[in-house]
């Protein structure tokens, strides 16, 4: 199969990436620029600015205008609900450039597109879902306490200037997860997409002009953490940081806001356990399990369920059936229909990958199958044969650090109390799923768990609902209503009511 990356990237008419500042689309002050390679070919696909950090400077004080002196904040409902619907209606219109542009990031196949979580419907979702906050953005009205006539009364209002920093493994999902939310609000932003994922983000950011967003409101800065990210995390004029990404990244995150007393939502990733008891049905168990690490995203994905707690009267043949699950793993050219999944994302993750499995084994794991690098034309892209480890100790590093790679670490157990110790015992506490054809265990199971979401014989992302994670997963949540709140403040009124003042 001969892969077609840059025929792709020229039937797209794929130009060189620029900054938006200000409404304007420029190059970077000092001209420096990043070349994206693609992780499946290593072909060049790209072209985009480096931010330095006074175009980053530049980005925040044009959001800070928009938000101290420009229409967005104080828009009528109406104007906010307008736009972001239009915004949504335009992502449905352009669902095959984006969709193609993504793969043109990050190697995520088409075939993957497909799945509701990482399709371009989910993403204009997750636009309508947060403009129909827009107008129930309510504060409350309270009773007096002390004496005197007066009412008491709540207001929410925008936080002020948002600096969203999004990964590159769901460039458009993640971006719209924290974008829809902060506008809705009536907040301004400063978007800065991956490195390693950059063309779809501007493209949804010039959607987003075209809906009828106010200049300034959306400023989109590109580049590496290092000088790019940096610079807008620790810049002082911004009010809030939105960040999702790994958990060393999200702790200079944190430490950067204290600096500043900036509000922080952070969502790190995880370690979550797929738990699978006797009574469940096993193939659907496994299937699903190891499909999260294996289709699609290669198991670089945050809610990857990459530990498998499995009863030992179903072990054997749940460790089966996963890797049979390999042989429908195929590699290539993410635009070919016969492609199920990703390359990984850089050389780096690719020896990071490769260091775990290496690791696994030297801490006694039983490498049931995978490990190995396809040969051939598909030698030249970041691909790794899926991976089974069993008879893994809960203890060991592949089943306590997120790998982001495609490897399933399975660790066993012998009842429902042993499954929860082994659930919990994580520093993580993202997601999980709990496989089981008893109601009321499902039900002990779910409060059980220590994470933000328990799936109960299946696991799905729905962009109404909060995610987030316990522990070291992060702080705060996407989706639903506690999401559009974390990016307001409360204001409290006190208003006298009769002759005498409180």
């Amino acid at each position: 199969m001969v892969l077609s990356i840059k025929t792709r990237r020229d039937a797209v008419g794929l130009t060189a990436g620029e900054l938006l500042i200000d409404g304007a689309w420029c190059a970077a002050a000092d001209g420096r620029t990043w070349t994206h390679t693609h992780p499946a070919t290593g072909e060049q696909v790209g072209d985009f600015a480096v931010a330095s950090p006074a175009d980053v400077d530049a980005a925040v004080r044009a959001a800070r205008r928009a938000f101290d002196e420009g229409p967005w904040p104080g828009a009528r409902a109406k104007t906010r609900i307008t736009v972001l619907r239009r915004v949504a209606e335009l992502i449905r219109t352009h669902t095959d450039e984006l969709r193609t542009l993504q793969a043109l990031d990050n190697g995520v196949p088409l075939t993957f597109g497909d799945e509701y979580a990482m399709s371009i419907e989910c993403v204009a979702d997750v636009f309508d879902h947060h403009a129909g906050w827009v107008d129930k953005l309510a504060g409350e009205t309270l009773p007096g306490y002390q004496g005197g006539d007066h009412l008491v009364m709540t207001l929410r209002e925008p936080v002020g200037v948002v600096a969203a920093v999004v990964p590159w493994n769901g460039p458009l999902l993640l971006a719209a997860q924290k974008v829809a939310p902060a506008l809705a609000a009536g907040c301004t932003v400063v978007l800065k997409p991956s490195e390693f994922a950059t063309f779809a983000a501007l493209r949804l950011a010039k959607l987003l002009e075209e809906a009828g967003l106010p200049p300034g409101v959306l400023n989109v800065v590109t580049g590496p953490g290092d000088p790019t990210g940096q610079a807008l995390i620790t810049h002082p004029l911004i009010d809030k940081i939105t960040f999702t990404g790994s958990r060393a990244v999200g702790k200079r995150v944190l430490a950067a806001a204290a600096e500043g007393m900036k509000r922080v939502s952070l969502e790190l990733g995880g370690k979550s356990p797929s738990i699978v008891f006797p009574d469940a049905e096993v193939y659907a168990a496994a299937t699903l399990t190891m499909g999260t690490v294996t289709l699609g995203l290669s198991g670089q994905a945050c809610v990857a369920h990459s530990r498998a707690l499995v009863h030992r009267d179903v072990y054997d043949e749940f460790l089966a059936i996963a890797e049979g699950m390999t042989g429908l793993v195929t590699y290539g050219d993410p635009f070919d229909p016969q492609v199920t999944a990703a390359p990984l994302i850089n050389d780096r993750q690719l020896s990071r990958v490769l260091g775990y499995i290496e690791r696994g084994q030297a801490e006694g794991a039983r490498l049931v199958c995978g490990g190995g690098r396809p040969d051939g034309e598909l030698s030249a892209g970041n691909f790794v044969d899926p991976v089974v480890f069993a008879d893994v100790a809960n203890s060991a590093t592949i089943a306590q650090e997120e790998i982001f790679g495609p490897v399933l670490a399975v660790v066993p157990f012998t009842d429902e109390q042993e499954a929860i110790r082994l659930a919990n015992d994580t520093t993580y506490g993202l997601a999980a799923t709990v496989y089981t054809a008893d109601v009321k265990r499902a039900i002990r199971m779910a409060r059980a768990v220590r994470a933000g979401t328990v799936g109960i014989n299946g696991y799905q992302l729905e962009p109404h609902v909060a995610f987030g994670g316990f522990g070291q997963s992060g702080l705060g949540r996407e989706g639903g209503r506690t999401a559009i709140e974390a990016y307001t403040e409360v204001k409290t009124v006190l208003i006298p009511t009769g002759d005498e003042m409180m």
